[in-house]
């Protein structure tokens, strides 16, 4: 095993000017810090995290607070999972991810023993019960995720109200006059997923605006329920000739339902959805959509944490990314009129 004396040595140099190239606790020239850190690549040394955490103070690492929750689509949570977790390797820091139920105790307890500089919280509702003891926390802390109150807060998340009036003026444009909108459960919105409401107010609001419709539903997250509650929708509303889908297991299963009632995207019905670019290639989904652009607000959260960290940043910053539609082909003017 490669010791911090190896590397000393290899170096020609002492233990502490290799402990003061590891920690940047004080200033050593450019010339000698190149040349330890090419003895480290050299000799594939990594540092001990324990002992790296007494000399600075961090323990580089940071806590990722996730849930996969029965109501909502793993596979989509999977894809902000990746963002936090490759970036924060990239910038140096492993990833303690805590799946738990309570949230909150486990944001506490990890928070108290120091195990983490820093902590990414996902799974935020409109009204988190975690946010007040995160602000209250010593270490940062960054969302993803927009809560109602965003005050002293990192927050990163799509403008899910812009998504939603895009994709209507999209479909408005092309001449649709009747669109029927699938959401995430119902359930998902009384436990504080905010995102699912904005985005089909939003939709709604600005159909009525034009002088169109958008039917809005809730769908359930699984199989076979998503495919049945697709196929009634389409049935109750035999003039619909767009498609708004925000809610990742009815666009995963909207191929076999489509082909089953043999309708085609865009010839019978055009069809726009919100998931990110991974999940449509996971999934192989010909629909265009609003990118959900799961892994970039993750990689972006993890870079502002890292700032807290790393520097005297004190300020905070809510960013909505604007959203964006992928075309795959599956939207077109309308073949029959309402």
């Amino acid at each position: 095993m490669v010791t911090i004396g190896d590397v000393a040595k290899a170096a020609g140099v002492s233990r502490s000017t290799v402990s003061y190239a590891l920690s940047g606790k004080r200033k050593i020239s450019d010339e000698v810090r190149e040349k330890i850190e090419e003895v480290i690549r050299s000799l594939n040394f990594t540092p001990n995290a324990g002992a790296r955490a007494l000399a600075t103070s961090q323990t580089h690492v940071i806590g990722l607070l996730a849930r996969f929750l029965n109501d909502e689509f793993a596979p989509a949570m999977l894809q902000y999972i990746l963002g936090v977790t490759d970036r924060a390797r990239e910038l140096g820091y492993d990833t303690l991810m805590v799946t738990e139920e309570d949230g909150l105790g486990a944001l506490t307890r990890i928070s108290r023993s120091r195990m983490v500089d820093g902590f990414v919280l996902l799974n935020v509702a409109e009204n988190d019960t975690r946010l007040d003891t995160l602000r209250a926390a010593p270490q940062p802390g960054a969302l993803v995720g927009l809560p109602s109150d965003t005050d002293g807060l990192d927050v990163f998340d799509l403008d899910f109200e812009a998504a939603g009036q895009l994709m209507v003026d999209r479909l408005f444009e092309l001449g649709h006059r009747e669109m029927i909108l699938v959401s995430q459960p119902e359930h998902v919105v009384a436990r504080g997923g905010a995102y699912v409401w904005r985005l089909a107010n939003a939709a709604r609001n600005r159909a009525a605006d034009r002088g169109a419709v958008v039917h809005t539903y809730f769908g359930a997250s699984q199989q076979p329920a998503i495919g049945e509650d697709l196929n009634r929708m389409l049935d109750t509303h035999p003039g619909a000739t767009g498609l708004l889908v925000n809610n990742e297991a009815a666009a995963a299963a909207l191929p076999s339902v489509l082909q089953h009632r043999g309708l085609r995207a865009p010839d019978d019905i055009s069809v726009i959805g919100r998931f990110s670019d991974d999940f449509a290639r996971t999934f192989s989904l010909p629909f265009s959509a609003v990118d959900s652009a799961a892994a970039e607000l993750g990689r972006r959260a993890v870079e502002q944490l890292v700032l807290h960290i790393e520097t005297n940043v004190t300020e905070h910053i809510v960013e909505l990314i604007p959203p964006a539609i992928v075309d795959r082909g599956s939207i077109a003017e309308p073949r029959r009129r309402p």
